[in-house]
């Protein structure tokens, strides 16, 4: 029987920023069998893809090549002819200056089908997260765009300098960096104006964009002096001069902080998400990880008598989540909650309970268990049954003082937090190199482990100079407890507190 052969997207995957891939682009993404995909495509896309999906790197980091381009093709053509659906993933856009042209004709001449998916090009979006329009009514209307690759020993050059240098008014070099000089030089021989601003932009539209400008007279010593170096995007032009006043992006207000995010991975990207909205580059190093538990003997017990409880107490979105798919496992449903009273410490946690469909009857005002046990002070707790689902390891704060005010309460195993495997080494030598603007913790397990990861010596020296930001004041006194300064903690517990304490944090100083 023959194989049928496959499909091929070649896909332009924007020029960094995760969010500016199409939608089309990231439809792809999430349907491959295969992905293959360059050094400037943003690791982050591939959080989309299928967990069975494989993935090729092929990137080209100056002359570093782990693949030749014949090579690239070859993997290309042969993977669809094994049948699979391939995701070429290409940084910006394919078909400028992306040697799409070149696979394209390759899965032509191999009768493979393909298609292309454009791409926001690092050509117009690269200026635009520097403050920078390619085209201006008051000062140009022309544009180009130019390979600054070319060799500048070859005998005859494709790029025609007696034109471009006084016949467009903004020029955009890709590739430029190593022949910045040559460019410099063939613009100024050619008629360009020595006083030119000329900006260059390194990993733009990235969290850790940085951006050199100058003219064509200085711009070399400049770049040198800043130590600049690729990938970046060259822009000439009197439009750079805009840049002083339309420079947005770096203007937000975490922009270039590093923050580790030590939250568990499944929980992390949506606090990440929030950072880097605001302009910080995150570094997920997750010391905690929620599973199953060992058992679920306690929990299922609780779950088969659920309608003896007066009260069901979550504390996490987490109890929500396990408890619920728990009592889906056992056949049961909603209804089994009916004249049970549930209290809920947080919004996150209400938020968990209302996507089933629930409303809590009491939401504390205060995010901990002082809050949970203030809030029922006016309700008659003698004799009154409590099923508390939370993790294996807990602060035994609520069911205690419960307890002695002659409640009657079941806690039940419905999760444990663990530690994951980390990338401790990784992570220590950021902060021994000084990259760490700021460490998260959102919970006390967090901080433990944390400690637990990088090792009792050698924490407190790698976190000189490193702000600390706890969710709450139960998470504070364990990091103050390792010797930890508290530098930020919300007045509200949660994530969205969390973050705007961060940047009023940032604003001061």
């Amino acid at each position: 029987m023959t194989q049928s052969i496959g499909k091929v997207y070649l896909i332009g995957a924007g020029p960094g920023d995760p969010g500016l891939i199409t939608v089309k682009g990231l439809e792809c993404v999430k349907r491959a069998d295969v992905i293959i995909y360059d050094y400037l495509a943003n690791e982050r896309l591939l959080e989309q893809r299928r967990p069975d999906a494989e993935l090729i790197y092929v990137g080209k980091q100056g002359s570093r090549h782990t693949l030749p381009q014949d090579e690239i093709n070859g993997l290309i053509v042969r993977k669809a002819r094994e049948g699979k659906l391939v995701a070429r993933l290409k940084g910006g856009d394919p078909f400028i200056f992306g040697r799409g042209g070149e696979e394209a004709e390759e899965l032509a001449d191999s009768n493979i089908p393909f298609e292309i998916v454009p791409g926001v090009t690092a050509a117009t979006s690269v200026p635009t997260y520097a403050g920078i329009p390619l085209t201006h009514r008051e000062h140009t209307a022309s544009v180009a765009f130019v390979t600054g690759h070319e060799d500048p020993t070859k005998p005859e050059s494709k790029v025609h300098w007696d034109k471009i240098a006084t016949g467009i008014g903004t020029l955009v070099f890709f590739m430029g960096m190593k022949n910045l000089q040559n460019i410099v030089d063939n613009l100024v021989s050619h008629g360009r104006d020595p006083k030119t601003p000329v900006a260059l932009i390194q990993w733009g539209t990235r969290t850790d964009q940085r951006v050199v400008t100058g003219t064509l007279q200085d711009i070399v010593s400049k770049v040198k002096e800043a130590k600049l170096g690729p990938p970046a995007i060259i822009v000439v032009g009197e439009v750079v001069k805009l840049r002083q006043k339309l420079n947005w992006y770096e203007s937000k207000p975490l922009f270039g902080k590093r923050i580790v995010v030590t939250r568990s991975r499944d929980q992390a990207s949506v606090f990440a998400e929030k950072l880097i909205d605001l302009g910080a580059t995150t570094i997920e190093f997750p010391t905690i990880e929620v599973v199953p538990p060992a058992s679920w003997d306690e929990l299922d017990g609780a779950v088969n008598t659920i309608e003896t409880y007066n009260w069901l107490v979550f504390t996490s979105a987490n109890a929500v989540r396990f408890f619920m798919e728990r009592l889906r496992a056992l056949g049961k449903d909603l209804r089994m909650l009916k004249g049970v009273n549930i209290c809920v410490v947080g919004p996150k946690t209400a938020e968990a309970l209302e996507s089933y469909g629930l409303r809590p009857d009491l939401i504390p005002s205060e995010f901990k268990a002082e809050g949970v046990l203030s809030a029922l002070g006016g309700v008659k707790v003698k004799g009154q049954k409590f099923l508390i689902p939370r993790a294996k390891v807990a602060r035994e704060t609520i069911p205690d003082k419960l307890r002695d005010l002659g409640a009657l309460v079941t806690v039940a195993t419905a999760y444990e937090n663990v530690k994951p495997a980390a990338d401790a080494e990784r992570a220590k030598k950021l902060f021994e190199e000084k990259k760490i603007a700021a460490i998260t913790f959102t919970s006390s397990s967090t901080v433990n482990n944390f400690i637990e990861i990088l090792g009792q010596k050698e924490y407190k020296s790698l976190l000189e100079g490193v702000v600390v930001a706890c969710i709450g004041p139960v998470t504070a006194k364990t990091a103050e407890e390792h010797g930890m300064k508290i530098d930020i903690m919300p007045k509200e517990y949660t994530i969205p507190a969390l973050v705007e304490a961060m940047v009023e944090y940032y604003k001061k100083k």
